[in-house]
């Protein structure tokens, strides 16, 4: 069972910071060195000074990002800067963005979340993991005690019945409010009824979670959690390392939304349509669309009509033709792939790159992904690509079905957006 349990958070002081707005800032992994100046001038409470710390000349093993962070929260929590609730809470958290010119709020709340291994519980992974990064995370922990950033874990709940027994807890109080730097709106309430704690905790029991975004940082915690085992530590049942910071979200939220990634691929050469088509006919069906972003948005709208994971834009650079393929020969995947699931091998990113790019177009390609249909057509009319390949976004289903067998789905096969804010609330591993 999922053993879902409130927590006394640790948060900014408004008096002491100012808005809110000014010391939050994204996840680590989609700061690059701009945004992380940016956010360093904003403000010097913002928790970029934490998040992802700035290296420095002369940095040794005793003094680099990782002391400073320690050195930086430390002077925080003695300033009073950052204060520990008093009572045990759940945390409604709620984002309002825009979206394909529609206007939609996710629903979620804050909890703790008991960790357990991939595979022996209920929680399940969809990504695959990288050394580095996981290095970075436990570096970070290890110096600071602290998770700064929530895992994002989804749960099924057609009814959405979890989430409405708080939104009635919240009705009549007012939020926290906070704006990123891309315009989306953050709204926090701290919930501290224990009935309705009570509810929450025992309908959330029986479901299992599956991680959207923070499979590093989950890794980590489990991975904190056996070095302290390992040196002695007596780690009791309820010590805080035994859980992680996690925000939950229903998957049948209807502000949840997993954006396309779409594939530039560089490497293949000057290839024409008809080149194209000559090399991929064989497997998939090619239809010639037209030229330009008309084009593109005409292959675009048929691929989310339709709704399926074999149907794919081509975009050439070399003539700025745009073809849709809609892949036929499921035996080929099963073939390149004897090793996954049916569920695996019909998802849209994995026909792309097992069969399309490494199969068909000799494996030469590089990719680089975005997600807006103008970076695509920036990308072809600059001829920055040699080949846009637009792809359908995985699904719930996907997630879910895909987890439950224990296999990873391949890189870059979904985008959450949008992502969990960092700063709203933290959760220390050395305080109950």
């Amino acid at each position: 069972m999922a053993d879902v349990s409130a927590f006394r958070a640790h948060r900014y002081d408004l008096g002491s910071v100012g808005p809110l707005s000014d010391v939050v800032c994204p996840p680590y992994d989609v700061i690059d060195s701009t945004l992380q100046q940016a956010l360093y001038e904003r403000s010097p409470f913002n928790l970029i000074r934490l998040e992802l710390t700035k290296d420095e000349a002369g940095d040794n093993d005793r003094v680099n990002r990782y002391t400073r962070a320690t050195a930086q929260w430390r002077d925080w929590l003695s300033a009073g800067v950052i204060k520990q609730d008093s009572a045990r809470s759940l945390y409604v958290y709620h984002q309002e963005f825009d979206i394909e010119g529609r206007s939609l709020t996710r629903k979620g709340f804050f909890g703790r979340v008991r960790l357990e291994p991939f595979g022996q519980g209920v929680i399940f992974p969809h990504e695959e993991t990288l050394s580095g990064p996981k290095a970075d995370r436990l570096n970070l922990l290890k110096a600071t005690g602290t998770q700064f950033s929530p895992i994002f874990g989804l749960y099924p709940d057609e009814s959405c019945e979890v989430q409405e027994i708080l939104e009635v807890a919240i009705r009549r109080a007012l939020p926290i409010e906070a704006v990123d730097h891309l315009g989306v709106k953050s709204r926090l309430w701290p919930v501290t009824d224990q009935h309705v704690i009570s509810q929450v905790v025992g309908r959330m029991g029986p479901k299992p979670i599956f991680i959207a975004d923070g499979h590093h940082r989950y890794e980590t915690g489990c991975r904190y959690l056996d070095e302290l085992q390992a040196s002695g530590e007596v780690v009791r049942d309820d010590h805080p390392a035994r859980f992680i910071l996690m925000n939950l979200v229903g998957m049948s939220d209807p502000g949840l939304r997993i954006l396309p990634t779409h594939r530039l691929v560089s490497g293949l050469g000057s290839m024409t349509a008809e080149q194209l088509q000559a090399r991929l006919s064989p497997h998939l069906q090619m239809e010639r669309v037209g030229q330009g972003i008309e084009a593109a948005r005409a292959v675009w709208a048929r691929i989310e009509t339709a709704g399926q994971q074999n149907l794919f834009g081509f975009g050439t650079t070399s003539d700025g033709v745009w073809q849709v393929g809609c892949f036929t020969n499921h035996a080929l995947m099963a073939q390149l792939a004897p090793e996954h699931t049916d569920d695996w091998r019909s998802l849209g990113v994995a026909i792309l790159h097992v069969a399309v790019l490494d199969h068909l177009l000799g494996g030469q390609g590089r990719c680089q992904y975005v997600h807006l249909l103008q970076e695509v057509d920036e990308a072809v009319t600059q001829r920055s690509c040699d080949l846009a390949v637009l792809v359908a976004p995985a699904t719930m289903g996907h997630v879910e079905r895909i987890s439950r067998h224990l296999e990873k789905m391949p890189p870059k096969s979904t985008y959450f957006y949008p992502k969990i804010l960092s700063g709203m609330l933290f959760y220390s591993l050395k305080n109950v």
